[in-house]
């Protein structure tokens, strides 16, 4: 087979991609060797005889499948850990997603007319006080109230 080298880089050139992205038919070899202009290069590209190689790109076919496992809670133990305890689920976050459920629940109650205003109001201002866990801790302190009135 004879030494295309030369042509490799002129159509390199010309296609403004690597050398290596070049594809040079191995059945026209003679043909190819013999084309020693840009223009002869040019007429090989439009017969598809020279051809730029796509771009190789990187996959994410195993970073997807890390990604899968991580779902089901796997690969997150002990040493899989960078960050500290409040830096994977901060402080405030925690709250926020409580306080949230609290007074969505605090709200649905009192719409429905489990709980009168003033009830409501004392229930709203301890949820924001830290005085509930979590909605089942403030249902069965609520449960509680309603039992002494009784």
């Amino acid at each position: 087979m004879a030494d295309l080298k030369n042509q490799r880089q002129i159509a390199a050139s010309v296609l403004k991609v690597g050398a290596n992205r070049i594809w040079i038919d191995p059945d026209n070899a003679e043909e190819i060797s013999k084309a020693i202009t840009r223009e002869d290069i040019r007429e090989l590209i439009s017969d598809n005889l020279i051809i730029a190689k796509p771009v190789k790109g990187i996959s994410r076919g195993r970073a997807r499948k890390l990604d899968i496992k991580r779902a089901y809670g796997h690969r997150k133990g002990h040493g899989s850990r960078k960050g500290a305890k409040g830096a994977r689920n901060p402080r405030k976050r925690q709250w926020m997603k409580k306080i949230r459920s609290l007074r969505k629940r605090l709200h649905e109650m009192r719409s429905d007319g489990t709980l009168d205003k003033s009830v409501y109001h004392k229930m709203y201002r301890k949820a924001k006080g830290g005085e509930y866990r979590n909605v089942a801790h403030m249902e069965a302190h609520i449960e509680l109230i309603a039992q002494r009135e009784k």
